[in-house]
């Protein structure tokens, strides 16, 4: 059980996960506003500029209602690596609590969750363009799971971990370990930041989930993602970028390039969300002990705010950081 024994050396940290659709927006906004906090995103798509429909980003009026960090902060074109998100999340965070402030990390891109909260130490390995076209040229003409094996040859501990088929996450393994000569399982260690960390989750039977996941799409196409995806495009924005290969946009850019119709394109994005979940649950589980897992299909806020002000002593602890930050000033 969180006990919430906040001190200035242990401010607290918040963070609300669970999977796409599930409505972690949405409380966290009410629960900033409530307890006067700001949210860091910890959403793997919503880094980018100019993609705001597919990637589902805060909505103007939820921007003015709750502060958001680490949104539109690269260009699609653009690379943000893990280690350089977790710099930018701890600098938000601490920023935030220099100011008596709560910071809530939200978001459902589980690495980027567990990087900051477990205090991963990230490989400080620029991207390698050579490199990663050619494993990608071998996963093409062998097969993913010959690329798996591969790395479970120099680094079983991270082949353990890595699904074959996620083929970025095993290229990048291969890539720290060619690159470094040693296994990306031994350079991931972990440090945990000074935090007193509070976890919550939300989730939804996975038949209620799917639906709001089909009303969600279906409302990013009348909200105008073929117009985003398309204006991507023609700005010049290759169909070979990480960004334009998320969910969404790959399919809608199928669409645009004429290789299915757009009740095809739809069809695939609904059905690779549903894929996606599967995955986001592998990060968070619902028997992880350390996460207050809620039900979405009723109002999860009284009960998640109770959560954030058991004891309610981060105002003290906040208050005392923030009045030695300024002694030391």
């Amino acid at each position: 059980m969180v006990t919430n024994n906040f001190s200035p050396e242990h401010p607290p940290l918040i963070t609300i996960v669970g999977p796409t659709a599930v409505g972690k927006t949405a409380l966290a906004v009410r629960l900033a506003e409530t307890l006067g906090a700001e949210i860091v995103s910890a959403d793997s798509r919503q880094i980018y500029r100019k993609m705001d429909i597919g990637t589902a980003k805060p909505s103007a009026a939820e921007l003015r209602r709750a502060p958001h960090h680490l949104i539109n902060i690269v260009d699609p074109d653009e690379i943000l690596t893990l280690a350089q998100y977790q710099t930018l999340a701890y600098e938000a965070i601490d920023h935030l609590h220099s100011q008596g402030k709560v910071p809530f990390l939200v978001g459902g891109t589980g690495l980027y969750v567990r990087a900051v909260v477990e205090g991963y130490t990230v490989p400080e390995v620029p991207p390698q363009p050579a490199l990663r076209r050619q494993l990608e040229r071998e996963a093409a003409l062998r097969g993913t799971g010959a690329l798996h094996a591969r790395l479970s040859a120099v680094d079983p501990e991270a082949a353990g971990k890595i699904d074959p088929r996620n083929i970025r996450r095993v290229v990048r393994a291969l890539e720290v370990y060619e690159t470094t000569g040693q296994p990306i399982s031994e350079l991931q260690r972990k440090t945990p930041p000074p935090y007193h960390i509070v976890q919550i989750g939300l989730t939804l039977p996975r038949e209620v989930l799917y639906e709001r996941i089909d009303r969600r799409v279906d409302r990013m196409i009348t909200a105008g993602l073929i117009e985003e995806v398309r204006k991507l495009a023609d700005a010049g924005y290759g169909w070979e970028l990480p960004s334009l290969s998320a969910l969404g946009y790959a399919q809608i850019g199928a669409y645009l390039r004429g290789e299915c119709t757009l009740d095809e394109a739809v069809s695939k994005i609904k059905r690779d969300t549903r894929r996606f979940v599967h995955r986001q649950y592998t990060w968070f589980r619902l028997n992880d002990t350390r996460i207050h897992w809620f039900s979405a299909e009723t109002d999860p806020f009284p009960q998640a705010l109770a959560v954030c002000r058991r004891k309610n002593k981060w105002d003290t602890a906040l208050q005392d950081k923030h009045r030695f930050s300024d002694d030391l000033s």
